[in-house]
């Protein structure tokens, strides 16, 4: 159900975007998904087919860039990804680490068509 949210969210954003931009339908959506994001792009995409049934968004192409876990050593000051399990620094050994990014899920681009009226 976590991914039905994150969809609904999606759509809002493509809504606002292709309202303001006078779209006729919207070809493609390009996101950025942390590993951390717990986002499943396959429930996204699935989701996305209901609820634009019949709209100007069916049919968009989603577009997934998954981004690691990235996180920096409190110690030494070197950034590291994780992609598995929580590791040590690989520098220096040390546990004491602050996550810096890898759980967003951001809307990076929107692809619209708008036809061209005939006056």
């Amino acid at each position: 159900m976590h991914e039905l949210s994150a969809t609904q969210n999606i759509l809002r954003i493509v809504m606002d975007h292709a309202e303001r931009n006078h779209a006729d339908s919207v070809s493609a959506i390009n996101l950025v998904v942390g590993d951390f994001a717990n986002i499943v792009p396959d429930c996204v995409g699935y989701y996305w087919k209901i609820i634009t049934e019949g709209t100007i968004y069916a049919g968009a192409v989603l577009h997934f860039d998954r981004r690691p876990a990235i996180f920096e050593c409190d110690d030494c000051g070197s950034q590291f990804e994780i992609t598995r399990e929580m590791t040590a620094c690989p520098q220096c050994g040390s546990d004491h680490v602050t996550f810096i990014s890898g759980d967003e899920l951001l809307v990076e681009s929107i692809e619209i068509v708008r036809n061209e009226k005939e006056k």
